[in-house]
């Protein structure tokens, strides 16, 4: 569930296609990081990050289960805003490895004898299917298992496991750590040179231990994998022995068999080994294993089908589009005024409404409220997945993305301000009163919303003693930079709107307005069809996504993300313009909020979607207040994704409109 929060940018704008990472394609040095080199011998420590599962998605402190603590006690790690509303908790852990040295058979610790609620909470997160996350120089722990002849990759560990009646801890960890040698000797003297001690050959292929100019190469990390095991300790046999000790009998890691079952008022016996392995792999690219999704076949072709499908849809409907109302004007233009009356009542439908086209919508300061906040929320994520897309958010860098979208929705207050109060200024005729009133409401409508729905889900969280659940000083936090920042600088733009001068209507409004004929069908029926067409050209990247926040998949795939999201926007404009014709066509001159809901329906196709996912996909998951974090998140997110794509159709049939009506003679 805390994953959530970290991809939400990419789920507000749930749109995308084609670019960024193709599978196989090489590693590049991601702006901002860069590689730390080790020296033999050179200390490396692990830290522990918050357990977490796909069952329940409610993420959990890794010491709130009896592991072994680090000498020194239990530190956190210093976290941006982004990991505190991801949900992490990085702190460090005991174990600790010496660079290129390989250990076997160390001792760690002896847990106390597990208390009934120990080993109830235990046995829990086992049934829970609880993993555990370590990070070794920024990378994530990963685990691979063979499934027919494929092997899966998996990030972390499961704490346990149950066969039968009996449940089985993994108390013993094999670590592999890829290493890379830096041949550069320059860096090497900058660096520094280390002994290591019990490693093995440190040279090149001769085996030699260095270069015949006597500086010792520095080694990058390159890669962290973990093999838990279940094997039977004696406890007895370490009453004497201290941390990293050497366990006094031969350790042999078998993870195809378990043997350490948990039991009330016993303790658990902590060991575990390391070795070093020299990889052809090379810094940048060490992330590859983790940015490759699966599948990743399907997800090109898909994604290559759906875009000539949409394009293809979206190319008819244009041309028709075109040709329908250019021939409608050049008819009209050529004829005199009698042969226009009688074009009027046979074809051209959308010409009787000219003189109530531009009457101003019902509740026309909400209708201005949203599309601020439409063009706010749309800009934040077409900005932040560009960044991403360009490599300054990379998964290496954790929190970025989300620190990245809050820092870019803030700034771009000031474009809902202006956005809001000029559309409101237009719709009053040039008329700025009230502007002040237009721009609160669009500083505190959206993120009203926001605070509401997850100070909800946050109490839900904080009932359950999750990590996941934001600390009370990061919502004073979000409040203040909400009000310090936001809503001034959304004001600013609404001062900015209120100078600006407002659209002229290029035709003259009745004051009584013009009788609307009755329809064959509803129009919101329209309204509510229009959605398909767009929910069509993101689906199949929607399930990417889904599948990597609640699946736990790594999504980097954001240059896909990028051009599906434009794609999006093209289509919702043209969906929204054409539906916005056929109600001016059958005399229908509301079309204003019409508009905007013809291509912000596509919200609701997507939130079912989300229930879909849920039903189908996520059939593991437990118990009520998962599936009620899982639903209230998903309403957050298509709220979001309506006043986006929403804003999207009604400037663009604002702007159809305006032309098509600035081109017919006034009467």
């Amino acid at each position: 569930m805390a994953r959530l929060r970290a991809h939400l940018v990419l789920f507000v704008v749930a749109a995308a296609a084609v670019l960024a990472y193709p599978p196989g394609a090489h590693g590049f040095y991601l702006p901002g990081s860069y590689p730390h080199m080790y020296n033999p011998g050179e200390p490396l420590n692990v830290k522990v990050n918050s357990l977490t599962s796909i069952d329940t998605e409610i993420p959990f402190s890794y010491y709130g289960l009896p592991f072994c603590t680090p000498p020194e006690g239990v530190k956190d790690s210093a976290e941006n805003l982004g990991e505190l509303l991801m949900g992490d908790r990085i702190e460090n852990s005991p174990y600790r490895f010496k660079s290129y040295t390989n250990e076997t058979d160390v001792f760690l610790c002896r847990s106390m004898p597990l208390a009934p609620d120990t080993f109830a909470l235990m046995k829990k997160r086992i049934d829970e299917m609880y993993q555990v996350n370590l990070i070794l120089d920024n990378l994530p722990a990963i685990r691979y298992t063979k499934k027919d002849d494929y092997f899966l990759r998996w990030t972390g560990y499961p704490v346990g496991i149950r066969v039968g009646v009996d449940y089985y801890v993994f108390n013993h960890l094999q670590f592999t750590v890829l290493v890379h040698k830096n041949e550069d000797a320059n860096m090497a003297r900058v660096m520094g040179t280390g002994d290591a001690t019990d490693g093995f050959p440190s040279g090149g292929k001769d085996g030699s231990a260095g270069s015949s100019t006597g500086w010792t190469p520095g080694w990058m990390v390159v890669g962290f994998e973990v093999v838990p095991c279940s094997i039977k300790h004696n406890p007895e046999d370490v009453k004497s022995l201290k941390i990293y000790g050497k366990y006094p009998n031969k350790i042999k890691c078998d993870p195809t068999t378990v043997s350490m079952s948990i039991k009330e008022n016993e303790p658990i016996v902590y060991t575990y080994e390391v070795s070093f392995v020299e990889s052809d792999i090379k810094w940048p690219s060490r992330w590859d294993a983790y940015l490759k999704m699966e599948g990743a076949k399907v997800h090109w072709f898909s994604i290559l089908n759906s875009l000539m499908v949409i394009a293809f849809l979206a190319g008819i409907v244009f041309v028709i589009l075109l040709r329908t109302v250019r021939r409608d004007l050049t008819r009209y233009e050529e004829l005199d005024s009698e042969a226009q009356a009688q074009m009027n009542e046979e074809l051209s439908g959308w010409k009787l409404v000219v003189s109530d086209v531009f009457r101003a919508p019902s509740n026309p300061m909400l209708l201005c409220v949203v599309v601020g906040d439409g063009v706010q929320i749309l800009g934040m994520a077409v900005v932040t997945i560009l960044f991403a897309a360009l490599g300054f958010m990379s998964p290496a860098s954790r929190g970025t993305l989300i620190t990245g979208m809050l820092f870019f929705y803030l700034v771009l207050g000031i474009l809902a301000g202006y956005a809001g109060v000029r559309v409101w200024k237009t719709i009053k005729c040039g008329d700025h009163t009230g502007w002040m009133a237009v721009s609160w409401r669009v500083a505190c409508f959206f993120p009203g919303i926001a605070f509401l729905i997850l100070t909800t889900l946050n109490f839900l969280l904080w009932g359950s003693q999750s990590t996941g659940a934001i600390p009370f000083s990061l919502f004073v936090i979000l409040i203040l930079l909400w009000f310090c920042i936001s809503v001034p600088l959304t004001l600013v733009g609404g001062l900015l709107g209120a100078k600006a001068p407002h659209v002229e209507y290029p035709v003259r409004t009745n004051q009584i307005p013009r009788e609307i004929p009755p329809q064959k069908y509803p129009s919101w029926l329209l309204v509510l069809g229009a959605g398909t067409l767009p929910f069509g050209t993101l689906f199949i990247e929607l399930f990417f996504i889904m599948s990597s926040i609640w699946m736990g998949r790594v999504y980097y795939v954001f240059g896909f993300l990028f051009i599906v999201m434009l794609l999006l926007v093209i289509v919702c404009a043209e969906v929204s313009l054409v539906l916005t014709y056929m109600h001016l066509c059958v005399e229908d001159w509301k079309w204003w909020w019409k508009s905007f809901f013809s291509s912000g329906s596509v919200a609701i196709y997507i939130f079912l979607y989300s229930i879909n996912y849920l039903v189908f996909d996520l059939k593991n998951l437990s118990g009520p207040v998962s599936a009620t974090l899982y639903l209230g998140y998903s309403l957050f997110m298509v709220i979001a994704i309506m006043l986006a794509t929403g804003t999207v159709g009604f400037i663009s049939s604002f702007c159809f409109v305006h032309y098509l009506f600035s081109s017919v003679k006034a009467d």
